[in-house]
């Protein structure tokens, strides 16, 4: 049996996995930047593919980018964890070659519920977006052994 691992590194763990999955998020050219107990950072580039009749990124991007960053940040205590809902507010546009960053944390958990607000914003600090989502734990873990270990120790 492994040894118990940081909380740390267990996020990171639990973020590598899911990453390896995700074909969402990494077909969309996203990097997951950061992460650790209830806390992700996730960055993308404003593509061509991005922009809409406007000619500014469409808001299912903007979303996509916080709802990735939100599945990071709660998926890190080893727990299979979904979205129950969520809800975002535009409040400025992102253009093309823009570089979004979404920066997700945990404001609290509580039984199998979390909530998680995530800020999008560009490169020059802008705040794009505000988005807040409510987590619910599924059964499922990432590492076993984790399991095994906390509950032995």
């Amino acid at each position: 049996m492994a040894d118990k691992l940081s909380p740390d590194a267990l996020a990171r763990a639990c973020a590598e996995i899911m990453w390896a999955d995700d074909s969402a998020s990494r077909g969309l050219a996203m990097a997951l930047d950061e992460v650790g107990p209830g806390r992700s950072v996730l960055t993308m580039t404003v593509t061509d593919a991005m922009v809409n009749g406007h000619g500014i990124c469409h808001g299912g991007y903007i979303f996509t980018l916080a709802d990735s960053a939100f599945a990071f940040a709660c998926n890190t205590y080893n727990q299979h964890t979904v979205a129950q809902g969520c809800q975002i507010t535009y409040l400025a546009p992102g253009r093309l070659g823009d570089r979004l960053t979404a920066r997700a944390v945990e404001r609290r958990r509580f039984g199998r519920s979390g909530i998680y607000d995530v800020t999008v914003s560009r490169q020059d600090g802008t705040v794009l977006a505000e988005f807040r989502g409510q987590s619910r734990t599924i059964k499922g873990v990432f590492l076993p052994d984790q399991v095994e270990a906390s509950e032995k120790g």
